[in-house]
């Protein structure tokens, strides 16, 4: 004997050009009543003082992505359709006779290369100590 379908509620679907439209106008009055939520209570901006210097002062730290850290001037290129996989480092930006700014120092440190993602890593930031050296 085979096993009865239950049956689907009609109720539950929805036309998809009215789903569209409902979904940004509820998406549009969540964003507001969040973003005031989130205000409220709170002074309009923090007093000026020893510590707001102190943290404006510092260095972004670097940050923990996929098990490597993430550092400012080095990018990770993981591109399946050229096969290329390492990580492009630029440091020292300059102004062209054109306007565009630029880098004046990048390399690209490839995985194969350097033996695998950590000691890319690891060559791309010590290139880029020695090149902020310059």
């Amino acid at each position: 004997m085979a096993a009865k379908k239950a049956p689907r509620k009609a109720a539950a679907r929805k036309s998809p050009a009215k789903s569209a439209a409902s979904k940004s106008k509820s998406a549009s009055k969540s964003k507001s009543t969040a973003k005031s939520a989130k205000t409220a209570g709170k002074p309009a901006s923090k007093p000026a003082g020893k510590a707001a210097a102190k943290s404006a002062a510092r260095k972004p730290a670097a940050k923990k992505k996929g098990g490597i850290a993430t550092v400012p001037g080095i990018s990770r290129i993981d591109q399946e359709s050229t096969r290329t996989h390492g990580f492009f480092v630029r440091v020292g930006y300059h102004r062209t006779k054109e306007g565009a700014w630029r880098p004046k120092h990048r390399a690209f440190f490839g995985d194969a290369g350097h033996g695998g993602k950590e000691k890319a890593f690891k060559a791309a930031v010590k290139w880029l100590k020695d090149a902020q050296k310059k």
